[in-house]
């Protein structure tokens, strides 16, 4: 609007310069002009007019939207208020439930603290009664005692008058007489029921270990350090050594037992003082010869694969010797454990076989004597169980025994036993010292130990441990009978040029820490492989 009043006034005052100019054409032109600006001034008072009136409508929207807003506020701001007091409500609701919860609790409590304090003041009522009645009692017992005393005074006095002897006196002479006359009698009696008691604990003692031990029967086989296999054909030892002697040098490092090929026709010899690691090649050597595929990767295989078998056979050890022995329902665990006792010799005796028989033993014991004969032959069965892990866990049998038994919740007497059967602790039960006298009898039989054995099998065990003591060692195995030491070692720890070094270290270790006859080859072997497979 201000644009087109400014256009009007520049319109007029070209219109009266113009006039100047050309009077005559003004006075029309004034006329027109004036009407013209009448018309514009009445326009632009209309357009004003009709701008304030959408100005005023457009405020009054403005105001309705922000009452209407208001309201809305407000209302929201009400269903706010209701449901936070809603919610205040619910939980004092809840609060005051709880607390009517709480008063009805002490409320039945108080009756029953009251029901208890009546029954109580009953109950002293009653105490009180028997009390009043007991000291009554008491009264009438302590007159009837005097009166007793006074009677008998009077009945000594009585004896003595007529006697002419004190009570002392005579007391001592009717003992004097007693003791005179039956202190012969007397001791006759004790030295014939000692003799009687003592033959009888002898023949008895005797009669119960020899029924024992005839009634179990041990079978007894020396333990061997080597196994002869029989070859199909001579053809066989060539293959078996394999180009260059690889066969067998893989066969002997992953099995850790040594393979003899000598001139005996059709004959392997496989020497190891391991029972366990000598069966597992035994049955890899089996297996392969049947096969008759031999090469490294194929050997590696079956000794992997005999070796979980082994673990299988273990297991089953362990359970036909549970079930002997009538222990069906020992730990898992435990079972695996004593198969492992199958190849463990003590002094050349099985371990696994011992056990058995010392059970029995302890059981047939047991029974004679009364005892409980499942928990004896349980106790007897385990009481060498550390020795499957002597050598794997530091400490005694006895130590890892009674550890075991604890781990695995063995009866109190099952533990005192096995700790016990040595002598280490003194026996709490009278099974444990049944078991000890099994373990006594069983190892005591002819045959039943070799003590050569067993010094061979533990020199052998510190020729190994002292080549394993070295770092960077992998594996050690002790062959020919103890006369070579075989490591293998880590390729990445002991290089080339330290191989002579740590052999030289051995031997040295050897010989200052073990009595052994001959020589001893100490052979140290490093090895690197590179395996890929072609698809």
């Amino acid at each position: 609007m201000n644009n087109f009043i400014i256009a009007v006034v520049f319109a007029l005052i070209g219109l009266a310069i113009g006039g100047l100019l050309i009077s005559l054409k003004m006075k029309a032109l004034k006329e027109a002009a004036e009407l013209a600006l009448l018309n514009a001034e009445q326009d632009a008072t209309n357009r004003r007019s009709q701008a304030e009136r959408q100005a005023e409508e457009l405020v009054r929207a403005a105001e309705r939207d922000v009452l209407t807003l208001k309201k809305e506020a407000q209302l929201e701001a009400k269903e706010d208020a209701r449901k936070y007091r809603e919610d205040i409500e619910n939980e004092f609701k809840s609060e005051r439930h709880e607390l009517k919860q709480a008063e009805n609790r002490l409320a039945e409590r108080s009756v029953s603290l009251d029901r208890k304090d009546d029954n109580l003041t009953t109950k002293e009522k009653t105490l009180e009664k028997k009390e009043q009645s007991l000291a009554d009692k008491t009264k009438h017992i302590d007159e009837r005692e005097a009166k007793l005393t006074e009677l008998e005074a009077q009945k000594a006095a009585e004896l003595e008058r007529v006697a002419q002897l004190s009570q002392e006196e005579a007391r001592d002479l009717i003992l004097t007489d007693t003791r005179q006359g039956l202190d012969h009698e007397i001791a006759g009696y004790i030295k014939a029921a000692e003799a009687e008691a003592k033959e009888k604990a002898d023949k008895v003692a005797k009669d119960l270990l020899v029924q024992a031990m005839q009634r179990i029967s041990g079978e007894y086989v020396t333990e061997q350090t080597v196994t002869t296999l029989h070859l199909p054909d001579e053809n066989m030892k060539g293959r078996i050594i394999g180009r260059e002697g690889r066969n067998i040098r893989t066969f002997e490092s992953l099995t850790g037992i040594d393979v003899i090929i000598d001139d005996t026709p059709e004959t392997v010899i496989l020497s190891g003082f391991d029972p366990i690691r000598r069966e597992i090649a035994r049955m890899t050597m089996e297996t392969l010869l049947q096969d008759g595929r031999i090469h490294p990767a194929r050997i590696e295989e079956l000794v992997g694969k005999k070796r979980l078998e082994m673990d299988q056979r273990i297991r089953e050890y362990g359970e036909e010797a549970a079930y002997e022995i009538g222990a069906p329902n020992l730990h898992p665990d435990l079972i695996k454990i004593m198969g492992r006792l199958h190849f463990r010799t003590s002094y050349g005796q099985n371990v696994l076989r011992h056990s058995i028989e010392v059970g029995k033993l302890a059981g047939v014991i047991a029974g004679e004597l009364g005892e409980n004969v499942a928990l004896a032959r349980r106790a007897g069965f385990l009481h060498d169980i550390g020795k499957a892990l002597d050598r794997e866990v530091e400490g005694s049998h006895v130590e890892i025994g009674m550890e075991l038994a604890r781990k695995f919740k063995e009866h109190p007497v099952v533990v005192n036993t096995i700790a016990s059967h040595h002598g280490d602790v003194e026996a709490e039960s009278v099974i444990a010292v049944v078991v000890a006298a099994a373990d006594a009898l069983s190892a005591a039989r002819p045959g039943a130990r070799s003590e050569s054995m067993e010094n061979y099998i533990k020199r052998l065990q510190d020729l190994e441990e002292i080549a394993t003591s070295f770092e960077g060692i992998h594996q050690a195995y002790a062959l020919q009978a103890g006369r070579e030491i075989r490591i293998m070692v880590k390729p990445n720890i002991v290089k080339d040029d330290k191989m002579t070094i740590l052999a030289h270290d051995i031997r040295q270790k050897i010989e200052k820490n073990l009595d052994y006859p001959g020589n001893i080859k100490v052979t140290v072997v490093r090895e690197t492989r590179a395996v890929d497979y072609a698809k």
